[in-house]
């Protein structure tokens, strides 16, 4: 979704007033942000919580 917008990681990092680090852990999928951080992401893009985080490949 930040690609399709046109952002680089540390533009999607200002405007979520977080670090570049931040978004490079999250897409990696090694950092699961707090529920307001997850909240204001989906309210970013504009989609359900559930269409930035749910991966129904992903085995737990």
């Amino acid at each position: 979704m930040r690609k399709a917008r046109g952002l680089n990681q540390a533009e999607l990092a200002e405007r979520l007033e977080i670090s570049r680090q931040t978004v490079i852990a999250i897409e990696a999928d090694r950092y699961d942000p707090s529920l307001p951080m997850a909240y204001r992401m989906a309210a970013f893009f504009a989609v359900p919580v559930e269409a930035l985080f749910f991966n129904p490949w992903k085995a737990d």
